[in-house]
């Protein structure tokens, strides 16, 4: 009995992290937006954290390894699917993605333990919707380093680990896009091409990144656990208003035409019931 309960944990770990990766290329959706909405985000936190605890070690590595394959599998499959979806079908799927976001709404709110309805229950998702519109503001390139000699290599450096931070925060908080935030330090073109050449000398210059984003992630994932403990109703509507925060980018540029005015809702339906199905069976 044991062994079939952690069948389908390993199974069900390892598809969120598909539907995560191959997700992630899809403009409005972040990873931890699909975390929170199927009811993954607060283990994910915790294995992190898990790694340099006594006696969670080996539980927090099996429970990130089984999701990191998935999410590795996800982005070489799904993405690609996704990416024809939304070529050729974009309005219906958009339109299934915000209803997946509505889907996993319930279950946020379960997690946010609200006792009872009062104002900061209105102000804590608005706090969220207004800081995730404010970093969408921020002018791409805008902590570029240009100009050459020791001062500008130096300042580069500094820019990358203060960026890696910040790039950490949009990898662990639900509607913050990390492509957004490489365009906002200047990289995200370079980064891109070093990977798709794969050049190990481009890619080394960026070490900096990688170690303030590492160091990031570790900061940001304790500081979110101990919140989700202490003030849990606090930090899920925060988080759920950042989510609602990046759904503009998700909706359809065009209006509804033809067959879509039919597609449009069945798949967000469709979405909707879905992931309020999967949370369901998560948490139940």
């Amino acid at each position: 009995m044991k062994n079939n309960k952690n069948w389908k944990d390993t199974l069900y770990t390892s598809a969120c992290g598909a539907w995560i990766g191959g997700t992630m290329t899809v403009p409005g959706v972040s990873g931890g937006s699909m975390a929170m909405i199927l009811g993954i985000y607060d283990r994910l936190i915790a294995s992190v954290n898990g790694i340099f605890q006594k006696g969670k070690f080996k539980e927090s590595l099996l429970f990130l390894t089984k999701f990191l394959l998935g999410a590795v599998l996800g982005l070489f499959l799904f993405s690609k699917l996704i990416t024809l979806a939304l070529t050729h079908a974009s309005i219906p799927t958009r339109y299934f993605f915000l209803g997946a976001v509505a889907g996993g709404a319930p279950m946020i709110f379960r997690a946010a333990k609200i006792k009872r309805v009062g104002f900061p229950v209105f102000v804590y998702p608005i706090v969220g919707i207004v800081s995730a519109l404010l970093i969408s503001l921020i002018p791409e390139g805008v902590f570029e380093i240009s100009g050459s000699g020791a001062l500008a290599v130096i300042a580069g450096i500094v820019i990358q680990l203060l960026g890696g931070i910040v790039i950490a925060v949009a990898l662990v908080l639900p509607g913050i896009s990390v492509s957004q935030m490489l365009l906002v330090l200047g990289v995200y073109e370079k980064l891109t091409a070093a990977i798709d050449a794969l050049d190990i000398m481009a890619l080394i210059s960026f070490a900096p990144l990688a170690i303030g984003t590492v160091g990031g992630i570790l900061l940001t994932t304790n500081l979110i656990e101990r919140a989700m403990k202490k003030y849990p109703t606090a930090t899920y509507l925060i988080v759920f208003g950042f989510i609602l925060g990046s759904l503009p980018e998700l909706f359809p540029a065009q209006m509804l035409s033809g067959w879509n005015w039919v597609l449009a809702p069945l798949f967000a339906l469709i979405g909707f019931f879905a992931i309020l199905a999967l949370s369901r069976k998560e948490n139940g």
